[in-house]
């Protein structure tokens, strides 16, 4: 199972740094600057000139003062930019990945990459076919878009258009051409039309349908007209990913 605790120690580097050393020099660059030249080596001349034995000491000119602090502020912008940056990537690919899932598809090799191998649009079949085989499998899960706009759709490989698809369908990659959605009067039929189950798998396809018309109180139902189980996965939102990170959830 994927979760945010990858990101944890650069987070802890980065933070710990920046109160080390970025937040006290803002409040006041000279407590670092003095704190450093503790530690230097080198002794200072007998002749020193008042200045150089301001420098030895640490002491700041005003313009150094100005410049420390704005040099610390860059840090902390840069970090919170990076954090920012890195928890963007974690939080795109645990919603594609929470997505595959709940469409059906089981931990392997795809899990790497979720929003390239793992979940993707259909590439071949759009789900038009009329089904052939005396005998189909069922069809287990399905989620409307149509006014939820998934935002894991924007990451995915061959990504539906919002305003081009009402409902998508999961299958197993091998399978997804033969998903068979037929829009009936008083129902919505969807089957795979393959005469033996297709095996579980880490890649998972998303077939988009445009209804021809609203679905109204019809039905989506598969096989034996068992209803499909409607589910609705979608990225963590910002605070859910904050508040994951927080407790290593």
């Amino acid at each position: 199972m994927r979760n945010y605790w990858s990101l944890l120690p650069a987070v802890l580097v980065i933070m710990g740094l920046i109160l080390v050393y970025a937040i006290p020099t803002i409040i006041n660059p000279q407590w670092t600057s003095s704190i450093m030249a503790l530690f230097r080596t080198t002794s200072m001349p007998d002749d020193a000139t008042p200045e150089e034995a301001r420098q030895a000491a640490g002491v700041l000119s005003p313009q150094q003062l100005k410049s420390r602090r704005m040099l610390a502020i860059s840090l902390v912008v840069g970090a919170l930019a990076l954090v920012g940056f890195n928890v963007s990537l974690n939080r795109e690919a645990n919603g594609c990945y929470q997505a595959a899932r709940a469409f059906g598809a089981i931990d392997g090799p795809d899990t790497k990459d979720p929003c390239i191998e793992m979940i993707y649009g259909t590439f071949m079949g759009d789900g038009s076919r009329a089904p052939t085989e005396k005998s189909q499998q069922p069809v287990k899960y399905y989620q409307r878009v149509d006014g939820k706009k998934p935002k894991y759709l924007k990451w995915i490989q061959n990504a539906p258009k919002y305003d081009e698809v009402d409902l998508l369908f999961g299958t197993v990659g091998k399978c997804a051409s033969d998903l068979s959605v037929q829009q009936l009067e008083d129902k919505i039929m969807v089957v795979v039309d393959v005469d033996a189950p297709c095996p579980e798998d880490s890649s998972m396809s998303v077939t988009p349908i445009k209804l021809k018309k609203p679905l109204g109180d019809r039905k989506i139902v598969t096989v034996d007209d068992e209803p499909v189980t409607e589910i609705n996965p979608d990225m963590d939102s910002w605070f859910t990913v904050l508040k994951k990170l927080a407790t290593g959830g």
